[in-house]
């Protein structure tokens, strides 16, 4: 964990592109929008992927993450980067004021925050094994960040009358398993669940509310078995971050309008497949 967690020190401040269709915005675009995603240190993660995907799509970006490297990927990526540990109460709610008052009301919020990497490892451990405190990180980095954020943006898009929130669920849990992942399974069940019952109560604020679940994805964090087994799926490789950003920021624009409450799983048809193609 990172000792400065201040979310309150921005790193690069954007502008939104204006070019926005004849007689309001794009339906394809997020011009003029403040959008958050969590869980974006890693500079080959999803979340790098989806705050890229957000800033080309014309929103004005903030990125988040537990440790100080979040100012260089901010950097790069010519967007906001705050410093906050997303399971702390506290810290989330800093975080919304300093966002809020960086950038606007947010309107577009990706729930990254709690996919396994390098520095923060999976917990991989029989349930009969897994110690309480062990169940509950997993659970907290997974689902209570989820919780928080989520609960910490609501109010400001309600009031908006429009916003748009991706939860980042799995296969692991709402589709399949594995052995000694008990926790992590069914934290990103957790968001499914989270994703749906949200979707159900935001309708009428204008609100919608979806999960994106990848299967296994080439990341900094990915091991040579989760490689080895991309390799085994239908297309015949692991998916790339930036083929779930593409997914994540459809969801996130005005064309999306007509879908909520639902779990799009981007793991090339691996979920689908009843025999090994290869």
């Amino acid at each position: 964990m990172a000792t400065d967690r201040t979310p309150v020190t921005p790193s690069v401040v954007s502008s939104p592109a204006s070019d926005d269709a004849p007689g309001g915005r794009s339906p394809d675009r997020l011009d003029g929008r403040v959008a958050l995603v969590t869980g974006a240190g890693s500079a080959e993660g999803i979340g790098y992927a989806t705050a890229h995907r957000l800033r080309a799509l014309g929103a004005s970006v903030a990125i988040v993450s537990t440790t100080r490297r979040i100012h260089d990927r901010a950097g790069e990526l010519g967007v906001t980067g705050f410093v906050a540990d997303l399971t702390d109460e506290a810290e989330v709610g800093a975080l919304a004021d300093a966002v809020a008052d960086q950038l606007g009301p947010v309107e577009v919020v990706v729930n990254n925050a709690g996919l396994a990497s390098k520095a923060s490892p999976e917990v991989l451990r029989p349930v009969a094994q897994l110690t309480y405190d062990e169940w509950r990180a997993e659970i907290d980095r997974n689902l209570s960040t989820a919780f928080l954020v989520s609960r910490a943006f609501i109010p400001g898009m309600a009031e908006l009358g429009w916003g748009r929130i991706v939860n980042l669920a799995a296969t692991a849990g709402p589709i399949n398993a594995l052995p000694a992942e008990a926790g992590y399974a069914a934290a990103k069940a957790g968001v499914v669940g989270l994703t749906r019952a949200l979707a159900m109560e935001l309708v009428p604020d204008g609100i919608t509310v979806n999960a994106v679940a990848p299967g296994i994805i080439h990341t900094s964090s990915s091991t040579l078995v989760e490689l080895k087994q991309g390799f085994g799926t239908p297309m015949g490789r692991p998916g790339t971050p930036e083929e779930v950003a593409a997914a994540i920021g459809f969801l996130c624009t005005p064309a999306a309008s007509y879908i909520t409450g639902q779990m799009l799983v981007v793991d090339g048809g691996n979920s689908v497949a009843e025999a090994s193609f290869r």
